[in-house]
């Protein structure tokens, strides 16, 4: 069994870099709401909750989607929909016994920024700056395909 670290790191940004991150993590924001509201509805309609493929098939041609680089949105995509199984799993327990307190469906995320995640596959080492791809409607919009950090800032930063 491989053993993974993560290391959060506070970068301090320029006004420029602080802007796409912002944008990208508000996109995954908007994406990760947009999910909960179908994975809700589907729920209280049908008492199913859509897998995490149901959800990158239905949201791929979504805008927040397209903003940002798909394993990114994709990655967005599965927290959403581990979050559901985890609820579903925590309502079969309490018909077990094993748990007393009655869970609540995934919840929205009122104005704020949700994590993105770049898997190390993604993430490319170019004249000592971290690279991190963006997706191709940032570039359509805002001019940029990707965005690059200094190694020496997130050194230690892995998952």
């Amino acid at each position: 069994m491989s053993s993974y670290g993560c290391q959060q790191n506070l970068i301090s940004s320029d006004s420029h870099l602080r802007a796409i991150l912002e944008f990208v993590c508000g996109e995954s924001n908007k994406l990760a709401n947009c999910a909960i509201y179908y994975g809700r509805q589907l729920y209280f309609k049908t008492r199913k909750i859509p897998g995490k493929y149901d959800f990158h098939k239905m949201f791929k041609s979504n805008l927040h989607f397209k903003a940002l680089y798909s394993h990114v949105a994709q990655q967005t995509l599965t927290n959403v929909a581990e979050s559901f199984s985890s609820y579903i799993g925590l309502l079969k327990r309490i018909g077990s016994g094993t748990v007393t307190q009655h869970p609540r469906l995934p919840g929205y995320r009122k104005d704020s920024l949700k994590l993105v995640t770049f898997s190390k596959a993604d993430v490319k080492l170019k004249n000592g700056m971290l690279r991190f791809p963006l997706g191709s409607k940032v570039k359509l919009w805002l001019g940029i395909s990707e965005l690059f950090l200094p190694l020496s800032i997130i050194l230690f930063a892995f998952c």
